[in-house]
């Protein structure tokens, strides 16, 4: 009877498993973009089906192209710069849109003046300058600055109005796009079946979900896609942004000069090179990053204290690194790789006052249908005279199985090449212009040696989803001469260089 009664439990329990479906493993989409907002966009879901992760997407990039049709300065028949055409008139306007004008009035107070939406009236003031190769007087900036301090307009929540009071030109720039990111990131984990999201817009990023993100921090001395970078930093549901002004700027008499301004006193900044913030709130995460370019390191320290649960890290013209003191619970500590020179007294090896520089501009490429497209599989490489890979300087693609889509090098590094991915951490960094990279060969191996000096052949194969394929080979030699090379365009790459140049 017993004997009966356990083989009728096993019996219930096998039927029983039999309707409980396993769980599925969950997985890493991402999908990167150029040309939003001004710069690169890369989305990264987590989810266990692919229809999610799609749905997901849509709705992020649904999110950002509306509010790019609210806050965009460059676009004519955006709200604001309808608003803004309208001349010293009261107009109701879009919740979005008010509260941005809102938060640029609050954080204009918060940072004593160092944000302001009116910097583009300094700014214009020394894009002149370049155009005409002189400094602008201290007239023209005095007149900038007073106009800068002026009230511009007035805002009234009960009915959501606003009032221009002058004519003086606005921009939304500094926090609008981490609010926009904020804004696309919560409609992406609103998916059923999204577990964490990444959206990252030039740099700047909110990650939401269950997830701890691993983030790098882009050294503003470094500006190379594949450089080493500062440092890496560990979130969940926080806001990172990075100023800077390593990337755009201006140059008059030869001299370069930030393209961020002090809207206190019409100057470019320059003791600050770099500023990252970490913050629960993304509006304030990109505020605080610009104004801490411009503020004093005791201005910045002070007003972070009253600020809540807000991290910074700030790199100064003479590279040192200025840490708050709550930054230490984000960072991640990450092994430094052990560097040998394995070779024989012989060999020349490599001229380490020398590097390479790979510039190349992917392709602006509109779909048939009007829609984004996605930014293409690229991968660079170095193979040496008897066509043996030696260094891997990228392989951008979204997943693995497009890794055969870039013919050339999966067939010379493909089985050397095995993790799911070749690099999951996102980056944060001043904003690039879009489509736009560079990335440097040190001259040493993937496993870190030096190579010997000599003729080597840089590979950029591009492949495109729904599109063309394209590569480039060129060899080059190294032995500290130093050369610059213009390559051929294609219709994948507007432009290409090789660039090899004492450091």
């Amino acid at each position: 009877m017993k004997f009966k009664h356990l083989l009728a439990t096993l019996i219930l329990a096998i039927t029983f498993s039999a309707f409980i479906t396993p769980k599925k493993a969950t997985r890493t989409f991402v999908s990167n973009y150029e040309n939003v907002l001004g710069t690169s966009l890369e989305l990264k879901f987590k989810s266990s089906n692919q229809s999610d992760a799609e749905l997901a997407e849509t709705n992020a990039l649904n999110e950002i192209d509306r509010l790019d049709n609210i806050l965009s300065a460059y676009k004519k028949t955006s709200e604001f710069s309808k608003w803004m055409q309208n001349g010293k008139q009261t107009t109701r306007i879009s919740t979005d849109l008010f509260e941005i004008l809102q938060q640029f009035e609050n954080y204009r107070s918060v940072t004593n003046g160092a944000l302001d939406a009116s910097a583009e009236v300094i700014a214009k003031v020394w894009k002149k300058a370049a155009e005409e190769n002189h400094l602008p007087s201290n007239t023209e900036l005095q007149k900038a600055v007073a106009t800068v301090k002026q009230k511009h307009y007035v805002l009234n929540g009960e009915n959501q109005t606003v009032t221009r009071l002058d004519d003086a030109p606005l921009v939304l720039n500094s926090f609008a796009k981490s609010y926009i990111i904020n804004k696309a990131a919560e409609k992406a984990i609103a998916v059923k079946g999204i577990e964490n999201v990444v959206v990252n817009i030039g740099g700047d990023m909110v990650a939401k979900g269950s997830d701890t993100e691993n983030i790098e921090i882009a050294n503003p001395k470094a500006n190379a896609e594949n450089d080493a970078v500062l440092t890496t930093i560990k979130v969940s549901n926080m806001a990172v942004a990075t100023s800077g002004n390593y990337r755009r700027g201006y140059s008059v008499n030869g001299k370069w000069y930030s393209h961020i301004v002090d809207p206190r006193t019409g100057n470019p900044v320059s003791e600050i090179i770099s500023a990252t913030v970490i913050a629960q709130n993304a509006s304030e995460a990109g505020a605080l990053a610009t104004s801490f370019n411009v503020l004093s390191v005791n201005e910045i320290a002070k007003l972070a204290s009253t600020r809540n649960d807000v991290a910074y890290l700030l790199v100064t013209k003479n590279g040192d690194e200025i840490k708050s003191k709550n930054w230490a619970k984000y960072e991640a500590k990450v092994d430094k790789p052990i560097i040998s020179v394995n070779s024989s007294k012989a060999d020349k090896l490599w001229n380490t006052k020398f590097e390479l520089i790979v510039n190349l501009e992917l392709a602006n490429i509109e779909s048939v249908d009007g829609r984004r497209t996605r930014r293409p599989f690229v991968a660079v490489w170095v193979e040496d005279a008897a066509k043996k890979p030696v260094r891997n300087l990228a392989i951008w693609y979204n997943k693995p199985r497009w890794l055969p889509d870039l013919k050339s090098w999966n067939r010379t590094n493909g089985e050397e090449f095995k993790k799911e991915n070749s690099k999951l951490s996102s980056t944060s960094s001043a904003t690039r212009g879009p489509g736009k990279y560079s990335l440097s060969w040190d001259g040493k191996d993937n496993n870190g040696n030096f190579v010997k000096a000599g003729a080597y052949t840089v590979y950029i194969e591009v492949a495109r989803e729904h599109g063309t394929y394209q590569i480039i080979s060129k060899q080059m030699k190294f032995a500290g001469s130093a050369q610059k090379i213009e390559l051929t365009p294609n219709t994948e790459l507007t432009s290409a260089s090789l660039d090899y140049r004492k450091k």
